[in-house]
This record gives structure tokens, sequence and C-alpha cells, in this order.
């Protein structure tokens, strides 16, 4: 009986990862352009006829069109399945480390608010506040409810994460006389702060630095690019939000007790 009802709940995970993974498209293409995510319906970009429901069955619909509109057959970008896919797999890792709980709720509307957040910041350089500043709000009432983070926690992430990001971007214009950091990353911060607290900013802070640092090294290299040139942050937050909110604390335990052996 377990059994059947560990596979009924990974199906419905995944099949709810799906359908909101599906609607992050819609809110990353139409909320950094100002348009209405739910008026009108899903329809083509390029010849906008609109879009049966159908052909717009998360992953499949994309196979079964080969990556083309039905009507125009204009490419569709291969990014609407990738969210899609990303965002099942999410909740799929959620379902398995939480279960069914009050607390997986929270968490399904994180990752996905981290995914459309990595995708529009990668795509117009910019995190709409109206996903941050929600997310932060959102996370401090999921403190009320969710084991192992307080209230008090997490509004010490909100004030620790957002502070620090806007310390350092203050100094750096101060330095540098240019802006270095947006305020949609410091923003960002405040949001992770309230969903994971102020224990993990340290964490998100080094991995995030680390990887985003690594990464601009190899498109520098790669493309030749001039060592001034910018890449949005806001995914390496997430990313590394994301790591500790599945191995984070296992990780940092992993890391302490080396120093522990070695002594």
């Amino acid at each position: 009986m377990n059994n059947l009802l560990n596979t009924i709940g990974y199906l419905a995970a995944g099949f709810l990862g799906a359908i909101v993974g599906s609607f992050l498209n819609v809110c990353i293409y139409r909320i950094p352009r100002s348009q209405s995510i739910v008026f009108p319906g899903s329809h083509c970009p390029k010849c906008g006829a609109s879009i049966a429901f159908y052909d717009n069955v998360p992953i499949l619909s994309y196979i079964i069109l080969r990556g083309k509109c039905r009507s125009c057959h204009a490419p569709i970008s291969p990014r609407y399945p990738l969210v899609e896919a990303l965002n099942t797999i999410l909740y799929l890792f959620l379902f398995m480390k939480y279960g069914w709980s009050p607390a997986i709720l929270f968490y399904f509307l994180f990752v996905s608010m981290l995914v459309a957040i990595s995708f529009i910041d990668l795509d117009f350089r910019i995190i709409p506040d109206r996903l941050s500043l929600s997310g932060v709000m959102l996370g401090v009432i999921a403190s009320f409810f969710i084991k192992g983070i307080t209230p008090l926690e997490s509004l010490l992430g909100v004030v620790i994460g957002g502070g620090f990001l806007f310390l350092v971007a203050f100094l750096y214009e101060m330095i540098a006389h240019k802006e270095g950091m947006g305020g949609g990353d410091i923003k960002l911060l405040a949001m992770i702060g309230a969903f994971l607290g102020w224990q993990a900013i340290p964490f998100v802070i080094l991995v995030s630095s680390f990887t985003g640092a690594l990464i601009g090294i190899l498109v520098i290299a790669i493309k030749k690019r001039d060592a001034k040139f910018a890449i949005p942050f806001g995914p390496f937050l997430s990313f590394a939000a994301l790591l500790y909110l599945f191995v984070g604390p296992e990780m940092v335990h992993w890391y302490l007790s080396l120093g522990r052996a070695g002594g």
C-alpha cells in the first residue's frame, strides 16, 4: 500500500510540476513585457493563433509538433519544454524530500518562482519586483508553517540577505562610480533568506559567487568577451538557493566535520 501511495504521490507531483511549468512559460514571456498573465489565452507569439488545449500539453506537445507552431510552422523555442521539464524534476525532488506536507506547498511556489526569475533575468537582465517582493512576503508567511525555520529566522534572512548585497552594491558604486549590482539581486536574496532563513545566506552567497565567477570566466574565454562583460547574477543565486534547499545543511555539516577530523 505504501509503495502504491508513493507512486501516486510522485505522479501527482510530476503532473503538477509540468502544469505549473507550462504556466511559468507564460509568466517568463509576459511579466517582463508588462502583459497580463491571464488574458489573452495561450497563443503563438509569431502569428497570434490561439493554441488549442491538445497543443498545450507540457513537453509532449512540443515533441508531437516537432517544435513548430501548428498554424504558421514557426519554430518554438526549446526553452518551453526545458522550463516544464525543470519544474517537473524539482517538484519530484521536493516530494522525495518532504512528502505531502504543508512545507512542500510553499516550497513548490518557491522553486517555481526561482525558475521564472532565472529565465527572466537571463532574457531581460531584470528581476521583477512582483515576483521577488511577493516572494519575500510568502517566505515570511511560510515560516509559520514550515518546521525548522522560525518567523524570526525568516525575518533575519530578509534583513541579512538583502542588507549584505545592498552593502556590497553600495560600496562598489562608491569605489567604481558605477552600478555593479542591480536592486533585483538584492531583493532576490532577501526572498531566499525569507524562505530558507538567515543560516542559508553564507552558503548561498559563497556558492553563487563561485559559480558565477566560474561561468563568467568560461564565457569570456569561449566567446572572447571583454572582461567587463556582465552576466545576470539571479540564476546563480537561484541555483545556490536550490542547492541549499535540497542538500545545503548536509553539505555544511560534511564540510565542518572535515575540519574536526583534521584537527
